[in-house]
């Protein structure tokens, strides 16, 4: 029987992707114009959803939703007949006003930055399983590994999503930097005049060397991509193995090049949104989530594609590899995480504590339900030999993954840009949608370019014969 080797994009899927990003845009769009655009509708805001229930983190009077103190209040009133206190009292209550309009202000910027930390997270969830494809996809070539040849067509077209991905990244962090939003607070020139550990890390952290890094990480990962592809098609008709060969040669090179741009990558598009805090590493705990994501993304879309009548020379034992890389992952993100966790709470130091300080206390379902999610679910479903066998169960398992760890990035993200005026909402969603919408739609018209098996691959004998 003929294999089926160039894929035909179905209009149910298709219209899956049209319909989830006009949704996503739609919701997204309610988040903006939700969005207050004074502090007076900000104030609104917090009172109305205190008296409707709705706070997530907020159960006290409105008074002290809104930051007003009282206690300043009171000590002025039971001093007010003593002329020596009463300048001084004058002078707290002055005060207190000011910290009140400095916190009415705080509150404001993290009200109208979440619809724009909701845009960011689902624009990055989806972009970073791009790259982790991509990582996984030179890894293989590196390694000359003889079971995932393939699989390569598959990789190829979930990484076609990152040079469109990577460029709403990109945009996003322009729009950053004009002030649109208050996500990055190291751009706001008024915050590092006042900030003294900001304005010393200014060398490093300004718009314009903030912008060309993000513009030279992405055409070193676009570029090796085209010429990775470019090869892989061009050995598909060629005598000899030499585009294999400069594949290996650029994947090698790639890989260098990779890790280090990856962990400055992560420490400028998600570490700096919070620029007093950091972690050595940080870098590689983003690596492990975007890795895994990737490494599961392949496995749905293969499953996917079996069930269509493609990739015939995909077989168990494929599928059972790539949920051993599920698995191993998944315990190497856990791994990294409790590393983290472990280090910085054991050592207490308060710039440093404070991180994990306000996800446990307002982000705990959130911040908890992640590592069950992350390591509890895959460890319990995917310890099995058997299990990774059985399509169901790794479906079911990458599932959990991939949402596990967009709760990952959205824990990341979201505490140091909203605090603790967070829910999942419309914009959430929304913003979830519409990316995988269009992740859908990019990824799937890759795969009907060429044809899904890269027959010239010289180890394309061995992956089809693969059982153990």
């Amino acid at each position: 029987m003929e294999e089926k080797i160039m894929y035909t994009f179905p209009n149910k899927l298709r219209n899956l992707a049209f319909i989830s990003m006009i949704l996503g845009f739609l919701g997204l769009a309610y988040g903006f114009l939700a969005a207050p655009s004074t502090i007076e509708e900000s104030k609104s805001m917090l009172i109305s959803d205190h008296h409707g229930g709705h706070s997530e983190s907020n159960s006290g009077h409105p008074e002290e939703i809104l930051g007003h103190n009282t206690s300043n209040h009171d000590s002025v009133e039971k001093t007010e007949h003593s002329s020596e206190n009463s300048h001084g009292n004058s002078q707290d209550h002055h005060q207190g006003e000011s910290h009140d309009l400095e916190h009415d202000e705080h509150v404001f910027h993290q009200l109208s930055n979440k619809p724009w930390a909701a845009f960011y997270v689902a624009a990055f969830f989806f972009f970073m399983i791009s790259l982790g494809t991509l990582a996984f996809y030179a890894i293989q070539r590196a390694a000359q590994a003889g079971w995932s040849p393939v699989l390569y067509r598959v990789m190829e077209g979930i990484t076609a999503y990152l040079l469109p991905g990577g460029i709403i990244v990109i945009i996003l962090l322009v729009l950053s930097s004009m002030h649109l939003n208050h996500l990055f607070i190291w751009m706001d020139p008024e915050v590092v005049a006042h900030d003294k550990l900001i304005a010393g890390k200014t060398g490093f952290l300004n718009t314009p060397f903030f912008l060309a890094r993000a513009i030279f990480f992405l055409s070193g990962w676009t570029l090796y991509r085209y010429f990775s592809r470019k090869f892989s098609i061009a050995q598909d008709h060629a005598s000899d193995i030499s585009n294999h060969k400069k594949n290996f040669r650029i994947s090698a090179a790639f890989l260098v090049f990779y890790i280090v741009t990856e962990s400055i990558m992560s420490w400028d598009w998600i570490m700096s949104i919070d620029p007093h805090w950091f972690s050595t590493l940080f870098g590689w705990y983003v690596f492990a989530s975007m890795f895994v994501s990737g490494i599961t993304t392949i496995a749905l879309i293969t499953i996917y594609l079996k069930s269509k009548g493609y990739l015939e020379f995909v077989n168990d034992s494929h599928i059972h590899d790539l949920g051993k890389f599920m698995f191993g992952i998944s315990v190497f993100w856990t791994y990294l995480w409790f590393s983290q966790f472990m280090l910085i709470w054991y050592s207490n130091i308060p710039e440093e504590v404070t991180y994990f300080i306000t996800r446990i206390e307002d982000y705990n379902l959130p911040f908890f339900g992640m590592l069950v999610m992350n390591f509890i679910f895959p460890l319990l479903i995917l310890m099995n030999s058997d299990y990774k066998r059985i399509n169901y169960f790794i479906v079911m398992a990458g599932i959990v993954i991939l949402l596990g760890h967009y709760m990952d990035v959205y824990n990341m993200i979201m505490p140091s840009a909203v605090g603790d005026q967070w829910y999942i909402g419309v914009p959430e969603i929304g913003g979830f949608l519409f990316f995988f919408g269009l992740f859908i739609y990019v990824v799937f018209k890759e795969l009907t370019k060429v044809p899904l098996l890269a027959k010239g691959d010289p180890y394309m004998g061995e992956s089809k014969r693969f059982h153990y």
